[in-house]
């Protein structure tokens, strides 16, 4: 698991320079282009995702102390607030297209959209893992599915003030 961490941090960290490279060459259409995404819906999914890992890592000290009802429930919780992300995402995704902007828009959305569904693939795929770690929800399975979790978070932690904040 953790090699497969470290990948996803360096490939995110590679996607995340492209962008910063791209962002150089044209700060003032990617500023205009930036003015267009929904703060409030990346804040919402910021929040969701900081929760979620929240829950993850309660879940994580719950089964350590045995106690493997409240390690589902949070589990169960990190999960639900996946799915939020997700939703939010793609109601973002909807009023994005429905104004025009897509992937070849320009260079801000061909990287917006590649880089927030490629994470978006991320967090269907944790959903996966936190779901197979409920079922079996040995101590050592929930600490493995909630490392991959953290992940998830962490590079959502990079990506949401490139997009979405910094000027």
């Amino acid at each position: 698991m953790w090699v497969l961490i470290a990948s996803e941090l360096a490939v995110f960290g590679l996607a995340l320079m492209g962008y910063a490279g791209a962002r150089a060459k044209d700060p003032a259409g990617f500023a205009a282009a930036q003015d267009q995404l929904d703060r409030l819906a990346g804040t919402v999914n910021t929040a969701a995702l900081l929760t979620s890992g929240l829950l993850a890592a309660l879940a994580n000290e719950a089964r350590r102390k045995g106690l493997r009802r409240r390690a589902r429930w949070c589990l169960s919780g990190a999960g639900v607030l996946g799915i939020v992300f997700l939703i939010v995402k793609g109601l973002e995704y909807s009023s994005e297209l429905a104004a025009g902007n897509d992937i070849d828009s320009s260079p801000f959305f061909t990287l917006y959209f590649l880089v927030t569904g490629f994470h978006a693939l991320h967090v269907v795929l944790g959903l996966g893992i936190i779901l197979i770690v409920a079922r079996f929800d040995t101590v050592e399975n929930i600490e493995t599915g909630t490392a991959f979790w953290h992940m998830v978070d962490l590079i959502w932690i990079m990506v949401f003030p490139c997009f979405y904040l910094l000027r």
